[in-house]
């Protein structure tokens, strides 16, 4: 059984782990596979954003974390930054309920949108915020904010052309 829980500032040395476990499924796209290896958000960061009070943790029947949703608020939205899962756990909901935790708090403080940053074309990424909800921003939608964030993902390394910003309007009423 998983709950999905406010993150606590114990459980942050675990998600650096996670994050890693879940970049593994890169390697199944061979220009993407270099981010399977790549760097992970330290646990010292992770405190910060669970202190922040955005981030949650989906833990096992024995209260250990195997995903997370770290996000941050961001003038009137809230700004998802990690969204990961155990390799292992992936593909059972888990990241499903941490993203309807997510925009469900995002309500509850009366927010205007959830915003994000994500590959246009890797199943997992877009296409799966899609089913929610999301759009991706274009032109001049893109805030200039959400712009510099493309930016330097572009200078550390990521193709340009396959990142994309994302939008979930919380103005609008929830469908699902």
């Amino acid at each position: 059984m998983i709950t999905i829980r406010p993150a606590r500032s114990g459980d942050a040395d675990a998600l650096p782990d996670i994050e890693q476990s879940a970049g593994l499924a890169f390697r199944a796209i061979p220009d993407l596979a270099w981010l399977a290896d790549g760097d992970n958000v330290s646990a010292e960061r992770q405190r910060a954003l669970i202190a922040e009070g955005a981030c949650w943790v989906a833990a096992d029947d024995q209260d250990r974390p195997v995903g997370f949703l770290s996000a941050g608020l961001e003038g009137f939205a809230l700004h998802i930054w990690e969204l990961d899962v155990r390799l292992d756990r992936q593909g059972s909901g888990i990241g499903s309920a941490l993203l309807e935790r997510a925009i469900k708090d995002a309500r509850r403080r009366g927010l205007a949108a959830v915003t994000l940053t994500t590959f246009r074309d890797v199943a997992w990424n877009a296409p799966f915020y899609r089913k929610f909800g999301f759009h991706i921003l274009e032109g001049a939608e893109i805030d200039e904010w959400l712009a510099s964030l493309l930016s330097g993902e572009v200078e550390h390394g990521m193709p340009a052309a396959r990142r994309c910003a994302m939008r979930f309007d919380l103005a609008k009423p929830d469908t699902r």
